[in-house]
């Protein structure tokens, strides 16, 4: 028998796949199916793979191999989300090129994928950081400029000192940077946005035709957060300032005892006169600066707040009430204003009870420990008093309308997207500004703009921009007047490149297209789309963005980019938590390769459980996988077990055989990896059992394995004879009539109570069933025929006998 050395093998057929190009994908071949499978591409950080990178490309390669062999052109490719802050501190860190640093740590990514057999083709490989890359990014970006969706204001964000760059809400943690954990404070600076808001509707439609999991729609639902209300008109005592509000219960405004507007509402300075108040209010603002939207809202335990000194007129009774400010109102979301009605909203009802604010109920509920937020007859509102709260929404409405005090209102959760940042490793923004202050768009022959040369990394002490310090050629452009510009020195978010990637690998080499249409056209949308659910909001919300706009533009042809998506879960640390070189945990797949082989590790991996569970790394399991290989290494090299091979089929084998294809072929389209791993390891063992082995069952029983262990496969493949990859086979067929057993066991019970098991034909009708059933010596001896007062039978299930 031929010694299965897991080492020699994986090196000699990695090596046959790169010089072969055995997963290359003809974009052009329009002949057969297509079938396009993407993997969220990596960030490649300096510490490389671990195994939880490992689960998803794993997942998406057997997918990749299958669809290969019914006959798919399959695109699976792969790339690198470049650009972004990780190498930018460390380059500033160590005073290096992140470029360099960048491609190191894509060299050593590229070998650890490799070396786990994952079937990417590799002549469509994207780098994002490329110019010929970003070009395609710069391109789009102007496009939106061009349809005004591009702009420049001043807004609130995440700005972190240390790290001298805005960041994102999923950048902070607690206050702090994830990246270094460094303080984090809210102020208003000078931000290019893109108006996603425009796409809101669109993008919400968009979610009723993709087969995506259920939570990753809600929470882009929720994200998106569309909400049909009111704006209600509260005029302001002693001033001609008004303020607006946005509520989706105008029904309870019987109810407001006071009104609540966020403390950077520009309506604050116009009203407030007052120095104490005002230095309270500004020394307030500092004091939250430091708290992301989340901590102010959903996280905010502890609401703080104060009286201006100001009243408002509630327009619905002319009834005066006390306006506050407050860290739980937000002055990007609705108006930046609440009317506040504490028995019937817990915010309000637990900032009412701290500062002992007046709380009268309009809807007949019970509010002693709680707000009543729960449909109810109106109490306490006057001319909508019994109503039911969509009653009363459209009588009060009407009032307000009537009065000129209200309108019926769409408002959105979702915010025009901050589109820069303040650092060095990323996209140029193709943009020139004029003294004036007015925009020069870049034409397309002048891109792309490719990123400067900078000797210092970071900002410098005169808290320029790294941009600010580039070469003064590139800076300073002289116009056809004469007329020096000066180019956009922020630059682009990471998100940006990962927007488009999918299209890109598509037609990778164009450089006069972002892609060619027909070719576009062809193979958009994305079939599958795998990765995890960290990135379940803003990267898909973006990239649904961006797609949407181009097929507005005409340059796709779907409105969807990710046809069907799947999130894997993580492999945990063995201490359950995520795994992360600060928490001493990760588990690097180099490691696991030399001691047990690639496919030991990919069949490990898919075989822990579900796919998308979160499972704890346990080495233990490894050498279960091994040994599984080493007993499908043996059927096709043992002598033992070749001279048991026949080219005749006895037929002993078929249920088992054709369960199994038909199992493993639905598994994998679910995407069921571990069923389908224990479907095959019952066919092994009914192998070992049989004393002839039907040899075409044997062969397509490889074909199937090797989408999970594609080294070992290829090897046996060879020595059986052929010389191409087992990827140019054919997926195997089975016979549906054949993977059911004529002959099943059923339960026999008396009185209810579990007797035995009988085993019969599946195929009998209930009276022959019967007759079965009470001819059988063990249930003869069992009862007294004449006192059956009757026999329940569940077909092909159990069979229940009643006596008297």
């Amino acid at each position: 028998m031929k010694i299965y050395d897991f080492s020699k093998i994986e090196k000699k057929w990695q090596l046959f796949w790169d010089e072969n190009k055995t997963f290359f994908c003809d974009i052009n071949d329009f002949s057969k199916p297509k079938y396009y499978i993407l993997d969220m591409f990596p960030y490649p950080s300096g510490k490389g793979l671990h195994v939880g990178h490992v689960k998803g490309y794993t997942a998406s390669d057997i997918i990749a191999r299958m669809k290969r062999m019914q006959g798919f052109n399959v695109l699976h490719p792969i790339g690198w989300d470049a650009f972004g802050l990780p190498a930018e501190n460390f380059a500033i860190k160590n005073n290096i090129d992140p470029e360099i640093f960048t491609k190191e740590n894509i060299n050593n990514f590229k070998k650890q994928i490799k070396s786990l057999g994952f079937s990417y083709d590799w002549s469509k490989e994207i780098n994002t950081s490329e110019p010929s890359y970003y070009k395609w990014t710069q391109w789009i970006f102007l496009k939106l400029f061009k349809y005004n969706l591009a702009y420049i204001s001043n807004v609130p964000v995440n700005f972190c000192p240390e790290l001298k760059t805005v960041l994102a809400n999923e950048e902070v943690e607690n206050g702090k940077s994830k990246d270094g954990n460094f303080p984090v404070i809210r102020m208003s600076i000078r931000q290019w946005m893109l108006k996603i808001t425009k796409y809101a509707d669109k993008l919400l439609d968009g979610l009723k035709k993709i087969d995506w999991p259920k939570s990753t729609i809600n929470m882009q639902i929720n994200w998106i957060g569309k909400s049909i209300g009111t704006t209600v008109i509260f005029d302001i005592e002693n001033s001609k300032e008004k303020i607006k509000i946005f509520t989706t219960r105008v029904d309870t405004i019987f109810g407001c005892t006071y009104c609540v507007l966020a403390p950077e509402h520009p309506i604050i300075k116009k009203i407030v006169k007052n120095k104490q108040k005002k230095e309270k209010i500004k020394n307030f603002i500092k004091e939250i600066s430091n708290k992301n939207d989340l901590e102010r809202t959903d996280l905010n335990k502890n609401k703080k707040g104060f009286f201006i000194g100001c009243y408002a007129i509630n327009p619905i009774n002319n009834k005066k009430i006390p306006i506050y400010v407050a860290d739980y109102v937000l002055m990007n979301y609705g108006e930046g204003a609440v009317m506040a009605v504490p028995a019937h909203d817990n915010r309000d009802y637990e900032f009412a009870k701290k500062y002992k604010l007046p709380i009268i109920k309009v809807l007949d509920g019970d509010i002693s420990k709680n707000a009543f937020t729960e449909d109810s007859k109106h109490i306490n509102s006057d001319f909508a008093n019994g109503l039911y709260i969509e009653e009363a929404k459209k009588k009060i409405n009407e009032r307000l309308a009537f009065l000129k005090k209200g309108k019926i209102d769409i408002h959105y959760k979702l915010k025009d997207w901050i589109f820069s940042r303040q650092r060095y490793w990323g996209e140029p923004i193709p943009i020139l500004i004029k003294k004036n202050k007015k925009l020069i768009p870049l034409k397309e022959k002048e891109l792309p703009l490719k990123l400067p040369k900078i000797k210092v990394f970071g900002s410098t002490k005169n808290n320029k921009l790294p941009l600010d310090n580039a070469d003064k050629k590139w800076l300073n452009v002289k116009l056809k007047n004469g007329e020096i510009a000066k180019r956009e020195t922020n630059i682009m978010p990471q998100w940006a490149g990962s927007c488009w990637y999918y299209m890109r690998y598509i037609d990778p080499k164009n450089d006069k297209k972002i892609c060619e249409k027909k070719i576009l056209n062809y193979w958009l949308p994305v079939d599958l789309y795998i990765g995890g659910s960290e990135h379940a909001v803003l990267h898909l919300l973006y990239a649904r963005f961006w797609h949407k706009f181009l097929y507005d533009l005409n340059i796709v042809n779907c409105d969807e980019p990710f046809k069907k998506l799947f999130h894997q879960g993580m492999i945990l640390g063995k201490n359950n938590e995520k795994m992360s070189k600060s928490r001493g945990n990760v588990v690097n797949p180099d490691d696991i390769i030399a001691k047990y082989g690639a496919d030991s590790l990919r069949l490990y991996e898919m075989f822990m459980g579900p796919l998308e569970d979160s499972i704890p790394w346990n080495e233990n399991g490894l050498n279960g996988a091994k040994h599984f290989i080493e007993r499908v290494w043996k059927i096709y090299t043992d002598e033992k077990m070749i001279k048991k091979w026949s080219k005749k089929n006895n037929n002993e084998l078929d249920y088992i055989y054709h369960f199994t294809i038909k199992k493993i072929t639905e598994d994998f389209k679910n995407l069921q990896f571990n069923t389908a791993i224990s479907q095959m390891m019952i066919f092994v063992n009914e192998i070992y059992k049989s004393n002839s082995i039907y040899y075409e069952y044997i062969i397509n029983f490889l074909k199937v394995f090797s989408c999970v262990c594609p080294f070992v496969s290829e090897e046996i493949n060879e020595i059986l004879g052929n010389k191409t990859s087992i990827i140019n086979s054919k997926w195997p067929v089975y016979d549906d009539k054949k993977t059911i057993l004529n002959d099943i066991n059923i339960a026999i019970t008396i009185n209810g109570k579990f007797k035995m098991v009988i085993k019969i034909n599946r195929n009998l009708s209930e009276k022959e069933i019967k007759n079965v059933v009470l001819n059988n010596e063990n249930i003869k001896n069992k009862i007294d025929i004449e006192k059956i007062k009757k026999i329940i039978v569940v077909k092909n299930k159990i069979v229940n006998i009643v006596l008297i």
